[in-house]
């Protein structure tokens, strides 16, 4: 095929004949032609001209079937895709004058392609090199010509969806011209061609487009004109519009909003199931608006019933969960059920504060509607899951208000002969558990007994919803006497843990864990029975429920701590979970879970761990060692690459890195000076300078946790590193990535305590950074106590040094530790700022309030620390007179007046 230069292309017979020879192979199943085809694919490439031929035959050559024209357009996408930019310019301007010439193809399957390939040409281009484009599919939507409105729509319409910003940014603004046009398709005669119109505009709603904003009461005029559209896609299309608008422009919907809400509630029963899941959406968007309750309330007792009856298993679905197959334990899992897990890096906040240490950490956009997984669906999301969420929201906006409408349809489904009704009776009863809560408990009593019986249920499906609803009740259980309901309930979970039905495996073991969470040590006095049950389940699990079974028993870890650390249960627990630590190859994911569990148990057992310790380290270590030396053999392929082909060199999977640090963070943590052998025989904290510097935030976050750890558990190793690891700290110490920021200020606080005095080459580097972090508005509870203790601790090795700053500081540093309990990491900061007034007592006079304050604030300081108090106090109080000094105790608070009068004699 050599490159033809006459005006207009033709393709050469021999060389047309042996494409469509290829395209029909292409379509065989067997793989050995398959790969045969690919190959020769990657050859043609090589001819400038091969794309045209492709062209040719998607849009020109009428007497092939439509499939195989069809594919030859789909092969010349994926060339555009990777070749481009290397296109002959002549290539691509036939390319793109084929598409616009053939855009009204008589067959859908070709028009579809042709508009696959304009927006793939576009994503390339960008709209700027393909000047006509717009204007000539604008044109095409006012011919009589069905297919060629229809097929210029199609493809309006995926560029609308690829490229919605970039046509709002664009200088010439087609926006001003395209939005009006597609509103005048709205009434169109044909239900294709009206879709397609409102899906253009629905691009430009959530982004509040201006050339979409001044023409918005027009909009939603023509969107109630379509509400009672019989074409599925039409109504799918304005529910999705209504959807977004709540988000956007509920001030323009409020005049009708009556009328909206009873025709959602129509279409949420559509007969359609994606109509009724677009329209369900409706009440999420709702329950997130301030006037929720107001617009809703008169609609509520009508929309509730709506709601459940959403939330029963359709019959597509039991199809799909294979709902009539009740035991499955023994067959293999396939590698496409189990979805990719995400590590979460060790998040190190000062031991024993108050509140929800990891709330505010939570960088990684943990989404609460995990907490609405019933987990008995294998599609995403459907009308099933979409009804108990908009209930759980709902039940958070209405509270207690909503159960004289629910309690009689509870009391009507749970105890329901046909056990879908039943289920899904359960599954209300699990939605509303957070925002019904209070009115729920007087039927508590009766109910969690009766819920702890359908955990025995003939069907797997009730058994598995009925522990994830019992899960969201954990909480008051486990606040009742345990013969009661918790033991109960515990025996019953644990004989889930073992159904012979996988996905009630699964759902007992999440239950489960949620439940240990919740109990804590009051877990203790079953430990054995409990151990015994997960330990026997490493056994009968599958591949995917074992990931889960890791996670029940880190968080057992978790929750019950060192009394986990009894010979017993160390005999118990630890060879299964060394075996499966053996079995499993360096590159194998499964790692992860198994790492986050060892780390929770290795520092929960503490010295219980040791006898398994040292190949765990070993192996940790080598881990990290290895992604160091692929990431440096990537970074210098791609150098050696020249960038052509980045994509042959593979980048390293850093997670087993951060997941192997993270466990070495727990060893350390957990055996304390124990590990010190196993540091000093390895290369640890030369592995640890280069993470340090990597410029993935979660591999420093954990890192830093780690030199914390190792600080605390065996410093003369660490010390001599202090030189070249503080700079790194110091460029850490920023509050864009709260985690890291936060573990690097924990650790530079662990580090100046044995640091003693020679920590002061190193004050001016961090003290800057952390008093700005201090002042910062908005800066999360946690980084903020975590700041205050380092700063704290500073004062309390380099009082010389850090006190002359204490004014910029004092008030925010009160306020920061008042609310933490008392501690060990309190005392050494309160020793520090006590030292610092000694040195510098006009920084504190100002803000003299706040300290007597963040001083009342501890129960039980030790004795030397009280004796600083009152000494700062009453030195105070001497200097200022005792008139003074009583104008000013006149403004304390009276709790505070007392405290300090009693405790301190002032």
């Amino acid at each position: 095929m050599g490159l033809q230069t006459k005006m207009a292309w033709q393709p050469e017979d021999n060389g047309l004949q042996q494409i469509l020879q290829l395209l029909k192979e292409s379509q065989s199943p067997d793989n050995a032609t398959q790969r045969n085809v690919q190959q020769k694919l990657e050859e043609l490439n090589k001819y400038p001209d091969f794309n045209n031929y492709l062209i040719f035959v998607l849009t020109k050559l009428k007497t092939e079937d439509d499939p195989t024209r069809s594919l030859s357009g789909l092969i010349l996408k994926n060339n555009v895709r990777a070749h481009f930019e290397k296109f002959p310019s002549e290539v691509t301007t036939f390319i793109k004058q084929e598409c616009l010439n053939n855009i009204g193809d008589p067959s859908p399957l070709i028009r579809a392609t042709i508009g696959i390939l304009v927006t793939t040409i576009v994503a390339k281009g960008e709209l700027r090199n393909w000047q006509e484009l717009l204007p000539s599919l604008c044109n095409s939507l006012d011919s009589d010509d069905y297919n060629v409105c229809e097929g210029a729509f199609g493809a309006l319409q995926k560029i609308c969806e690829d490229n919605a910003e970039d046509l709002d940014n664009d200088s010439t603004r087609p926006l001003n011209i395209l939005i009006p046009k597609f509103l005048q398709f709205f009434k169109h005669n044909s239900p294709k061609i009206r879709s397609h119109a409102i899906a253009c505009v629905n691009q430009f709603i959530i982004s509040r487009t201006q050339a979409l904003m001044v023409h918005i009461d027009s909009f939603i005029e023509n969107l109630f004109f379509l509400a009672a559209d019989e074409d599925t896609d039409v109504r799918k299309n304005v529910c999705r519009a209504l959807v977004m608008l709540v988000e956007v422009r509920m001030d323009r919907l409020i005049p009708q909003i009556n009328n909206i809400v009873e025709y959602m509630m129509c279409r949420t029963q559509d007969d359609d199931d994606s109509v009724a899941l677009e329209a369900c959406e409706f009440w999420l968007s709702l329950a997130e608006q301030p006037i929720c309750k107001e617009v809703l309330g008169s609609h509520i007792d009508r929309l509730i019933p709506v709601l459940v009856k959403g939330m029963k298993y359709s019959e597509i679905d039991i199809i799909l969960l294979k709902g009539d197959v009740e035991e499955d334990d023994m067959v293999p899992d396939k590698e496409s059920d189990i979805k990719p897990r995400f590590h979460k890096s060790k998040s190190h906040t000062q031991k024993h504060t108050d509140g929800d240490a990891d709330g505010e950490l939570s960088d990684d956009g943990y989404d609460d509607d995990d907490s609405l997984s019933d987990w008995n669906l294998t599609s995403d999301w459907n009308l099933r899951k979409c009804s108990a969420a908009a209930l759980d929201v709902l039940a958070n906006v209405f509270r207690d208000d909503i159960l004289p409408v629910l309690l009689p349809i509870l009391k009507e489904t749970l105890f329901h002969n046909s056990w879908e009704i039943k289920e899904s009776g359960i599954l209300v009863l699990g939605a509303i558990a957070e925002g019904c809560m209070t009115g729920m408990i007087p039927h508590l009593p009766e109910l969690i007994p009766y819920l702890i019986s359908c955990l025995g249920d003939k069907k797997a499906l009730v058994r598995s919803i009925t522990c994830w609803t019992l899960s969201r009740y954990a909480h008051w259980v486990v606040g009742q006497p345990h013969e009661q309901y918790l033991k109960p309930l515990m025996e019953e979970l644990l004989k889930r843990v073992l159904d012979a039905n996988k996905r009630v495996q699964e759902a007992a073991c999440s239950a489960f864990a949620t439940l240990e969470e919740e109990a804590c040590t009051e877990l203790v006095p079953y430990l054995g029975f409990i151990l015994e049950t997960l330990v026997f389940a490493f056994n009968k699990y599958q591949h995917k429920n074992l990931l889960i079974l890791y996670d029940a028993i880190g968080t057992l870890a978790d929750s019950v701590g060192h009394h986990l650390n009894k010979q017993e249960y160390v005999n118990m627990l630890m060879p299964p979970l060394i075996e499966k630590w053996n079995v499993l190859k360096d590159e194998d994911k499964d790692l992860f879970p198994l790492l986050e569990c060892l780390s929770s148990v290795a520092t929960a057992l503490q010295s219980g761990f040791l006898p398994y310790c040292e190949p765990v380290y070993r192996r940790c270590v080598s881990l990290v060692e290895q992604t160091l030396n692929q990431n440096f053999r990537h970074s210098y392929g791609v150098l050696q690459a020249n960038q052509t082909q980045p994509d042959s060199v593979d980048p390293p999977d850093k997670d087993f890195m951060i997941v192997a640090l993270d466990l070495l963070s727990g060893l350390a943590e957990g055996l304390e000076h124990h590990i010190d052998s196993l540091v000093a025989n390895s290369n640890i904290l030369k592995l640890l300078y280069q993470c340090m510097q990597d410029p993935m935030p979660e591999v420093r976050q954990s890192s830093f946790a780690l030199l914390g750890d190792l600080t605390k558990a065996c410093f003369q190793h660490v010390k001599p590193c202090i030189g070249e690891f503080m700079p790194i700290l110091a460029q850490n110490l920023n509050p864009e990535f709260i985690s890291v920021c936060n573990n690097a200020t924990w650790s530079i606080g662990e580090i100046s305590v044995k640091m003693g005095n020679e920590m002061q080459p190193y004050i001016t580097l961090v003290i800057g950074p952390l008093v700005d972090i201090i002042n910062r508005p908005n800066t999360p509870k946690t980084l903020l106590e975590n700041t205050a203790i380092t700063i704290g601790r500073l004062g309390l090795v380099c009082p010389p040094e850090v006190a002359p700053m204490l004014q910029q500081f004092i008030r925010q540093w009160c306020s920061s530790l008042r609310n933490i309990r008392d501690n060990e990491e309190k005392d050494s900061a309160f020793r520090g700022v006590c030292q610092m007034i000694n040195v510098n007592p006009g920084g504190v006079i100002q803000d003299f309030i706040f300290f007597c304050d963040a001083v009342a604030s501890w129960s039980q300081p030790k004795a030397d620390l009280k004796e600083m108090f009152y000494k700062i106090l009453h030195g105070f109080k001497n200097q200022v007179g005792e008139e003074n000094w009583t104008k000013f105790s006149d403004q304390f608070p009276q709790p505070l007046r007392e405290r300090l009068a009693v405790q301190y004699g002032v």
